[in-house]
Protein backbone atom coordinates (compact mmCIF):
# COMPACT_ATOMS: atom_id res chain seq x y z
CA UNK A 1 0.00 0.00 0.00
CA UNK A 2 1.49 3.54 -0.79
CA UNK A 3 2.47 4.68 2.31
CA UNK A 4 2.55 8.46 1.16
CA UNK A 5 -1.41 7.82 0.86
CA UNK A 6 -2.05 6.88 4.11
CA UNK A 7 0.04 9.42 5.66
CA UNK A 8 -2.42 11.83 4.03
CA UNK A 9 -5.45 12.63 5.92
CA UNK A 10 -7.52 13.54 3.52
CA UNK A 11 -7.40 10.00 1.60
CA UNK A 12 -8.26 7.92 4.66
CA UNK A 13 -12.20 6.70 4.01
CA UNK A 14 -12.04 6.73 -0.01
CA UNK A 15 -10.38 3.38 -0.02
CA UNK A 16 -7.41 2.56 -1.92
CA UNK A 17 -6.61 0.02 -4.93
CA UNK A 18 -3.87 -0.75 -7.57
CA UNK A 19 -5.13 -1.43 -10.73
CA UNK A 20 -4.23 -5.36 -9.65
CA UNK A 21 -6.49 -5.38 -6.75
CA UNK A 22 -9.21 -3.42 -8.85
CA UNK A 23 -8.48 -5.50 -11.86
CA UNK A 24 -9.33 -9.01 -9.46
CA UNK A 25 -12.16 -7.03 -7.93
CA UNK A 26 -13.56 -6.25 -10.88
CA UNK A 27 -12.82 -8.89 -12.78
CA UNK A 28 -11.32 -6.53 -15.82
CA UNK A 29 -7.96 -6.93 -17.41
CA UNK A 30 -5.33 -4.46 -15.86
CA UNK A 31 -4.74 -3.40 -19.29
CA UNK A 32 -8.11 -2.28 -19.83
CA UNK A 33 -7.92 -0.27 -16.63
CA UNK A 34 -4.95 1.37 -17.63
CA UNK A 35 -6.19 2.85 -20.75
CA UNK A 36 -9.30 3.87 -19.05
CA UNK A 37 -7.82 6.00 -16.23
CA UNK A 38 -4.27 6.59 -18.07
CA UNK A 39 -5.38 7.64 -21.35
CA UNK A 40 -3.61 5.92 -24.53
CA UNK A 41 -2.92 6.44 -27.91
CA UNK A 42 -3.68 5.31 -30.94
CA UNK A 43 -2.44 5.82 -35.08
CA UNK A 44 -5.22 5.58 -37.82
CA UNK A 45 -2.68 5.66 -41.07
CA UNK A 46 -0.35 8.94 -40.92
CA UNK A 47 -2.67 10.12 -37.85
CA UNK A 48 -1.60 9.63 -34.49
CA UNK A 49 -4.49 10.14 -31.78
CA UNK A 50 -4.53 11.11 -28.01
CA UNK A 51 -7.72 9.52 -25.78
CA UNK A 52 -7.66 11.29 -22.35
CA UNK A 53 -7.97 9.60 -19.25
CA UNK A 54 -12.56 8.85 -18.89
CA UNK A 55 -11.90 10.63 -15.26
CA UNK A 56 -8.88 11.75 -12.95
CA UNK A 57 -8.37 9.17 -10.01
CA UNK A 58 -9.58 10.13 -6.48
CA UNK A 59 -5.78 9.16 -5.33
CA UNK A 60 -2.48 10.59 -7.08
CA UNK A 61 -0.49 7.94 -8.48
CA UNK A 62 2.44 6.43 -7.09
CA UNK A 63 5.86 5.83 -8.91
CA UNK A 64 3.91 6.31 -12.00
CA UNK A 65 1.48 3.85 -11.45
CA UNK A 66 -2.54 4.62 -11.09
CA UNK A 67 -4.07 4.17 -7.78
CA UNK A 68 -7.61 4.36 -7.29
CA UNK A 69 -10.30 5.50 -4.68
CA UNK A 70 -13.63 3.15 -4.15
CA UNK A 71 -15.34 5.75 -6.22
CA UNK A 72 -13.45 5.06 -9.04
CA UNK A 73 -13.62 1.21 -8.70
CA UNK A 74 -17.53 1.91 -8.66
CA UNK A 75 -17.62 4.00 -11.93
CA UNK A 76 -14.93 1.31 -13.28
CA UNK A 77 -17.56 -2.01 -12.87
CA UNK A 78 -20.13 0.54 -14.73
CA UNK A 79 -18.08 1.22 -17.74
CA UNK A 80 -17.14 -2.15 -17.94
CA UNK A 81 -20.85 -2.89 -17.76
CA UNK A 82 -21.96 -0.83 -20.59
CA UNK A 83 -18.69 -1.68 -22.58
CA UNK A 84 -20.13 -5.95 -22.33
CA UNK A 85 -23.72 -4.20 -23.03
CA UNK A 86 -22.66 -3.52 -26.41
CA UNK A 87 -21.99 0.40 -26.15
CA UNK A 88 -19.02 1.97 -27.87
CA UNK A 89 -16.19 3.50 -25.70
CA UNK A 90 -16.72 6.70 -27.66
CA UNK A 91 -20.57 6.68 -26.26
CA UNK A 92 -20.09 6.05 -22.64
CA UNK A 93 -17.00 8.59 -22.52
CA UNK A 94 -19.61 10.95 -23.95
CA UNK A 95 -22.20 10.29 -21.42
CA UNK A 96 -19.81 10.14 -18.48
CA UNK A 97 -18.85 14.34 -19.79
CA UNK A 98 -22.77 15.30 -20.33
CA UNK A 99 -23.27 13.33 -17.42
CA UNK A 100 -20.89 15.24 -15.18
CA UNK A 101 -21.69 18.96 -16.57
CA UNK A 102 -25.58 17.81 -15.65
CA UNK A 103 -25.04 16.23 -12.27
CA UNK A 104 -22.05 18.53 -10.98
CA UNK A 105 -20.12 15.28 -10.12
CA UNK A 106 -16.47 14.02 -11.23
CA UNK A 107 -17.47 10.53 -10.80
CA UNK A 108 -21.35 10.60 -12.07
CA UNK A 109 -22.35 6.89 -12.53
CA UNK A 110 -22.29 6.36 -8.79
CA UNK A 111 -24.55 8.71 -7.87
CA UNK A 112 -28.17 7.96 -6.64
CA UNK A 113 -29.07 10.83 -9.91
CA UNK A 114 -27.43 8.26 -12.05
CA UNK A 115 -29.68 5.78 -10.62
CA UNK A 116 -32.80 7.49 -11.34
CA UNK A 117 -32.10 9.54 -14.54
CA UNK A 118 -29.16 7.86 -15.96
CA UNK A 119 -30.85 6.55 -18.82
CA UNK A 120 -32.19 10.01 -19.69
CA UNK A 121 -28.69 11.30 -19.42
CA UNK A 122 -27.42 8.68 -21.21
CA UNK A 123 -29.83 8.81 -24.16
CA UNK A 124 -29.82 12.69 -24.10
CA UNK A 125 -25.74 12.27 -24.71
CA UNK A 126 -25.77 10.43 -27.71
CA UNK A 127 -28.82 12.16 -29.54
CA UNK A 128 -27.85 14.04 -32.74
CA UNK A 129 -24.66 12.14 -32.76
CA UNK A 130 -23.24 9.41 -35.22
CA UNK A 131 -23.31 7.29 -32.49
CA UNK A 132 -26.49 7.39 -32.78
CA UNK A 133 -26.04 4.39 -35.39
CA UNK A 134 -24.22 2.38 -33.20
CA UNK A 135 -27.33 0.95 -31.41
CA UNK A 136 -30.78 1.24 -32.47
CA UNK A 137 -32.57 3.37 -29.59
CA UNK A 138 -34.87 0.36 -28.80
CA UNK A 139 -31.93 -1.57 -27.99
CA UNK A 140 -29.57 1.35 -26.54
CA UNK A 141 -32.68 1.80 -24.30
CA UNK A 142 -32.60 -2.00 -23.16
CA UNK A 143 -28.82 -1.79 -22.48
CA UNK A 144 -28.66 1.42 -20.30
CA UNK A 145 -32.22 -0.12 -18.23
CA UNK A 146 -30.47 -3.51 -17.86
CA UNK A 147 -27.10 -2.13 -16.34
CA UNK A 148 -28.42 0.78 -14.32
CA UNK A 149 -31.03 -1.81 -12.52
CA UNK A 150 -28.36 -4.66 -11.84
CA UNK A 151 -24.96 -3.04 -11.58
CA UNK A 152 -27.19 -0.78 -8.59
CA UNK A 153 -29.00 -3.56 -6.92
CA UNK A 154 -25.83 -4.52 -5.03
CA UNK A 155 -24.66 -0.96 -3.99
CA UNK A 156 -25.29 1.31 -0.77
CA UNK A 157 -26.00 4.63 -0.98
CA UNK A 158 -26.42 7.13 1.21
CA UNK A 159 -26.19 11.12 0.57
CA UNK A 160 -26.61 10.93 -2.72
CA UNK A 161 -23.45 8.62 -4.03
CA UNK A 162 -22.52 5.36 -3.48
CA UNK A 163 -21.41 4.16 -0.05
CA UNK A 164 -20.62 0.06 -0.10
CA UNK A 165 -20.48 -2.29 -2.26
CA UNK A 166 -21.69 -6.03 -1.72
CA UNK A 167 -20.03 -7.83 -4.21
CA UNK A 168 -21.00 -11.11 -3.33
CA UNK A 169 -24.23 -12.23 -4.72
CA UNK A 170 -25.81 -8.98 -3.18
CA UNK A 171 -25.17 -11.10 0.15
CA UNK A 172 -25.16 -8.75 3.67
CA UNK A 173 -22.37 -11.15 4.75
CA UNK A 174 -19.58 -9.73 2.62
CA UNK A 175 -18.96 -5.93 1.74
CA UNK A 176 -16.48 -3.59 0.50
CA UNK A 177 -16.79 -0.36 2.16
CA UNK A 178 -14.33 2.73 1.70
CA UNK A 179 -14.43 3.41 5.50
CA UNK A 180 -13.44 0.00 6.43
CA UNK A 181 -10.18 -2.07 5.99
CA UNK A 182 -9.06 0.88 2.79
CA UNK A 183 -12.14 -0.52 1.10
CA UNK A 184 -10.69 -4.17 1.08
CA UNK A 185 -13.67 -6.91 1.23
CA UNK A 186 -14.39 -7.68 4.70
CA UNK A 187 -17.31 -9.70 7.15
CA UNK A 188 -19.55 -7.05 7.00
CA UNK A 189 -20.47 -7.30 10.60
CA UNK A 190 -17.15 -8.40 12.00
CA UNK A 191 -14.05 -6.47 9.88
CA UNK A 192 -12.42 -9.66 9.23
CA UNK A 193 -10.79 -10.12 5.65
CA UNK A 194 -12.31 -12.37 3.44
CA UNK A 195 -8.36 -13.29 2.43
CA UNK A 196 -7.77 -13.95 6.22
CA UNK A 197 -10.80 -16.15 6.31
CA UNK A 198 -10.54 -17.70 3.16
CA UNK A 199 -6.57 -18.42 4.00
CA UNK A 200 -7.20 -19.69 7.53
CA UNK A 201 -9.89 -22.20 6.39
CA UNK A 202 -7.18 -23.58 3.66
CA UNK A 203 -4.81 -23.94 6.61
CA UNK A 204 -7.34 -25.27 9.57
CA UNK A 205 -9.40 -27.64 7.37
CA UNK A 206 -12.43 -26.42 8.81
CA UNK A 207 -14.82 -23.59 8.76
CA UNK A 208 -16.57 -24.35 12.01
CA UNK A 209 -12.49 -23.47 13.73
CA UNK A 210 -12.29 -20.94 11.86
CA UNK A 211 -15.26 -19.49 13.31
CA UNK A 212 -14.50 -19.94 16.59
CA UNK A 213 -10.82 -18.14 15.58
CA UNK A 214 -12.46 -15.43 14.11
CA UNK A 215 -15.49 -14.77 16.35
CA UNK A 216 -17.20 -15.18 13.41
CA UNK A 217 -20.28 -16.69 12.36
CA UNK A 218 -19.83 -19.96 10.53
CA UNK A 219 -22.35 -19.54 7.01
CA UNK A 220 -20.44 -15.91 7.07
CA UNK A 221 -16.95 -17.66 6.73
CA UNK A 222 -18.23 -20.00 3.58
CA UNK A 223 -19.39 -16.40 2.07
CA UNK A 224 -16.07 -15.54 2.69
CA UNK A 225 -14.41 -18.27 0.91
CA UNK A 226 -16.55 -18.77 -1.81
CA UNK A 227 -15.86 -15.37 -2.72
CA UNK A 228 -12.52 -15.59 -2.50
CA UNK A 229 -12.56 -18.89 -4.91
CA UNK A 230 -14.29 -16.48 -7.47
CA UNK A 231 -12.13 -13.87 -7.21
CA UNK A 232 -9.06 -16.74 -7.52
CA UNK A 233 -10.56 -17.89 -10.69
CA UNK A 234 -11.17 -14.61 -12.45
Amino acid sequence: MHAHALEQGSLLGLGFYTVPDAARLLKIPAKNINRWLGGYRFRHGETQTEMPPLWRPQLPPADDHIEIGFRDLIELRFVDAFLTGGLALQTIRRCIAYARECLQEERPFSTNRFRTDGRTIFLESATGTEHEKVLDLRRRQYVIKKVIEQTFKDLDIEDDTVKRWRPYKGRLSIVIDPERAFGQPIAAGHGVPTVALADAVAAEGSVERVGRLFEVPADVVRDAVAYEKLLRAA
